[in-house]
């Protein structure tokens, strides 16, 4: 069983040699809104040992539709009579197509989860669980865990998203001051965007009452069988926060 602590993007003064020093796992964000060439990837990766873990966070192209404000970052023009072709995790050629283009920067990273966040607009519907199901029983995995963070309200669907991911082999990542995961795979992934608002506050700071609560959260998780547990920070104080709570893992677990 591990424990891994991490943060969500490059967020230690001094750079990536710093990031590496303190940390053992990252999540990867660029990759969300443009995918970055494969010599960037090798840059990132030079002189890292193997016991460093990169985590990703897969293209927005297959989860978010090209209405979404985050598509001005991916540099990616579409025509009108394509636009309904990316997004919401439709099995179109177009989707399987930038899901490919994300395998081949997953694999460039030696990536162990990809994180697939699809937005609070993909409700539960039985659209989207179509959706869902065609997709991830199409597109290639490639030995990859596939990550699933879905907004919106899902959260008041949970025996749902229970079942889809039992179906498909995923792991339910969640916020665990907003929920539980629910998935029974072995391993837990829990991103954390800060505590209170609706789906995020990234400007709160975790007290250290937060991050006692939040030990005890992950000693359940461990108590239920799981053999790898990944807990990232996603806030703007995540290196000071994740830091903290390292040495509280070390201390305590």
């Amino acid at each position: 069983m591990s424990v891994r602590v991490g943060c969500c993007g490059w967020c230690v003064k001094g750079g990536k040699k710093s990031y590496f020093k303190e940390f053992d796992t990252i999540e990867i964000q660029e990759t969300f809104y443009k995918l970055p060439r494969i010599k960037t990837i090798e840059k990132w990766i030079e002189g890292i040992g193997k016991e460093f873990i990169f985590n990703m966070k897969v293209w927005q192209v297959v989860t978010h539709p090209p209405t979404s404000p985050t598509w001005k970052k991916s540099v990616l023009k579409v025509s009108k009579n394509k636009m309904d072709k990316y997004g919401s995790l439709k099995a179109t050629e177009e989707n399987i197509e930038a899901w490919k283009k994300s395998l081949e920067i997953a694999r460039a990273l030696n990536a162990r989860v990809l994180v697939v966040q699809t937005p609070a607009s993909f409700n539960y519907t039985e659209e989207n669980v179509k959706n869902i199901e065609e997709f991830f029983s199409t597109v290639e995995r490639d030995g990859f865990i596939i990550g699933w963070e879905p907004r919106g309200d899902w959260r008041e669907n949970l025996e749902k998203v229970k079942q889809i991911c039992s179906k498909l082999d995923l792991v339910h990542i969640v916020d665990p001051f907003r929920s539980k995961p629910v998935s029974e795979h072995r391993v837990c992934y829990f991103r954390l965007h800060g505590i209170g608002g609706k789906e995020v506050n990234y400007s709160y700071r975790y007290t250290l009452s937060d991050l006692e609560k939040l030990l005890e959260i992950v000693k359940d998780e461990v108590g239920e069988g799981r053999e790898e547990i990944y807990v990232m920070f996603n806030n703007v104080s995540m290196r000071e926060d994740a830091s903290t709570f390292k040495k509280i893992l070390a201390e305590k677990l």
